[in-house]
C-alpha cells in the first residue's frame, strides 16, 4: 500500500471520446482537487490519478508521480496495449449492469435479425425481391460465447432464460443457471463445435489475440454466424472472409475493429458482414463517474479500489 501525504490532481486523456462532460460530471461532484485535460497540464508532477480512454502510446511516462490510472470502459487493453505500466501503478476499470444490460439487447436484436431472416428481406427489398424464407426457432438455436465475466455471464444467463441452447467459455468453470460451462484450452473445441451462433465477448490479452481464427471458426456448425463485440485483435479478418466465400460462415456482425474509426478496409465490402462502430455497449458517464468519484475517495483515504484490474491476466 502507498501512503497520501497530499491530495495532487487528476488528468483526463482521451482519445475518440470527448472529455468535456467527463469533467464537468466531475466537477459536480465537487471533488477537492484540479480536474485537467490532457495535453493542457499545468504541471505534470502534481498528477496521481489519470481517467482515461485509448490514451497516446507511452503518455504516462510523462507522469512520475502516477498512482492510478482509471479507465472509463469496462476493458483496460487500450491501456495496457500502449503504456509502460510500472509495478506501483494500479488499474481499475468501470463494471456497470448498464453495460451488461445494453451488451445483451444488442446480442439479442443480431441474434434475431439473423434467425428470422430481417437482413436477407432488406437486401430483397433493395432489388424488389419477394420471396419467403424458412426461419428458425429459437429453441433449435445454440449459441456458444467467448468469455463468461461480468458480461458475457449475464448474456449467457438471458440467451439461456428466453429458451436457447447456450454454451460457454472462460479460463475458468463457472456457474450459470442452464448455461453449459467449458474452460481452459481443452474446453474451447467442445463449446465452438456445433453452434449456430458464436458470440465473442472475451477480454484481450496475449492468449486470446487472433483466436477467431481458421482452425476455430471451423469449428463452427456450416452456415453459423458470427459476432464480435469483443475486441478487433481477437479476429483474424482475412480468415473470416476466407470462411464467409467458401460458405461455411453464413455471416458476421462485428461491432469492434483493429483500427477505429474504421476506415479503407476489406471489411466494409463484404455483403454478408454487418458494421456498427462499436455501439454493442456505451459507457454511461453518470453511473461511471459515480465509480471514478467513489474510487478517487477511497483513494486519498488510503482504502481499496472498487474494480481493480489484475495486470497478470489483463481483466
Amino acid at each position: 500500500m502507498y501512503k497520501i501525504i497530499t491530495i495532487m490532481s487528476i488528468a483526463l486523456i482521451f482519445n475518440n471520446k470527448d472529455p468535456k462532460p467527463w469533467k464537468k460530471q466531475l466537477q459536480n461532484k465537487t471533488l477537492d482537487t484540479d480536474i485537467e485535460i490532457y495535453p493542457n497540464i499545468k504541471d505534470k508532477s502534481k498528477i496521481d490519478f489519470i481517467i482515461c480512454w485509448k490514451p497516446q502510446d507511452k503518455v504516462f511516462n510523462e507522469f512520475p508521480n502516477l498512482k492510478i490510472v482509471q479507465s472509463v470502459g469496462a476493458s483496460i487493453d487500450h491501456i495496457t496495449n500502449s503504456q509502460n505500466i510500472k509495478s506501483n501503478i494500479i488499474i481499475s476499470r468501470i463494471v456497470d449492469e448498464n453495460l451488461s444490460i445494453d451488451m445483451w439487447e444488442y446480442l439479442l436484436a443480431v441474434v434475431l435479425s439473423q434467425m428470422k431472416n430481417i437482413n436477407l428481406y432488406y437486401k430483397n427489398q433493395i432489388q424488389k425481391v419477394w420471396k419467403p424464407q424458412e426461419y428458425q426457432s429459437i429453441n433449435n438455436i445454440t449459441i456458444s460465447i467467448l468469455g463468461l465475466g461480468k458480461i458475457g455471464s449475464y448474456v449467457a444467463k438471458k440467451f439461456a432464460q428466453i429458451g436457447f441452447n447456450v454454451k460457454g467459455w472462460s479460463n475458468s468453470k463457472k456457474e450459470i443457471l442452464n448455461v453449459n460451462s467449458f474452460y481452459g484450452k481443452n474446453g474451447l473445441s467442445e463449446c465452438l463445435e456445433n453452434c449456430d451462433f458464436l458470440i465473442n465477448i472475451l477480454p484481450l490479452t496475449s492468449e486470446t489475440t487472433e483466436i477467431i481464427n481458421t482452425k476455430n471458426l471451423k469449428k463452427v456448425r456450416k452456415g453459423g454466424f458470427f459476432i464480435n463485440v469483443g475486441r478487433g485483435e481477437h479476429l483474424k479478418d482475412l480468415d473470416l472472409i476466407e470462411l464467409l466465400n467458401k460458405k461455411h460462415i453464413s455471416g458476421a456482425s462485428l461491432d469492434v475493429f483493429r483500427e477505429e474509426p474504421l476506415k479503407n478496409n476489406i471489411l466494409w465490402e463484404h455483403p454478408n458482414i454487418y458494421i456498427t462502430p462499436h455501439i454493442a455497449s456505451l459507457t454511461n458517464i453518470k453511473s461511471a463517474v459515480n465509480q471514478i468519484s467513489e474510487n478517487y475517495l477511497r483513494f486519498i483515504k488510503n482504502k481499496e479500489l472498487l474494480n481493480i484490474v489484475s495486470l497478470k491476466k489483463g481483466y
